[in-house]
């Protein structure tokens, strides 16, 4: 069997990705995320056996969480300067149990041998890929959006997805949820 493209994310409910779709599109060389492929990367697995496959099951299984409110606010770019990559949604000032919750998904991938990812970790949900985007019109797209409040939303579970690269885009299939832990208030 050969490998698997893996990662973990949480996705935002349809409400919010709709909000997401229906900014301005008008960008030249901008190739837009669809909805359904909107989420939070917490890990990515880019090459993972059958064995490990099911030894990080495992272990995201056992993370445990409560769930919490994350707010998405302020859009911007992947590199931060130069010409644009790619367009993303941040996570307004960071959020502690994002972080903790990304901690504990890396932990997982490292305790069944996967490499963990050294970068600086920027939670975001990429809203496009730029491929020789018009500068002047991509720049006023984001001024006019650098502060966009996309709302709040409840995260009480996370995802682990398989990808599939085809010449149409990849294909993210969702094979497990990790839930939150019910807590008094839910």
């Amino acid at each position: 069997m050969k490998p698997k493209r893996l990662f973990v994310a949480v996705s935002p409910p349809l409400v919010i990705q709709q909000s997401l779709v229906d900014l301005d599109r008008r960008s030249r060389g901008v190739r837009w995320t669809t909805r359904e492929q909107m989420h939070i990367t917490l890990g990515f697995f880019p090459d993972v056996s059958e064995r490990i496959d099911l030894a990080l099951r495992e272990k995201l299984s056992a993370i445990e969480f409560r769930a919490f409110f994350l707010p998405l606010q302020g859009v911007g770019t992947f590199p931060s300067k130069g010409p644009p990559k790619i367009i993303w949604i941040g996570v307004e000032k960071g959020h502690p149990h994002l972080f903790q919750l990304h901690k504990r998904v890396q932990d997982a991938a490292l305790a069944v041998g996967l490499e963990p990812d050294l970068r600086l970790w920027h939670p975001h949900i990429t809203l496009a890929r730029c491929h020789g985007a018009h500068g002047g019109v991509l720049r006023k797209f984001l001024k006019s959006n650098a502060d966009f409040n996309a709302g709040m939303f409840r995260v009480d579970a996370f995802h682990l997805y398989c990808s599939e690269l085809t010449p149409a885009g990849p294909i993210h299939t969702c094979e497990m949820s990790i839930l939150a832990a019910k807590g008094e208030n839910d």
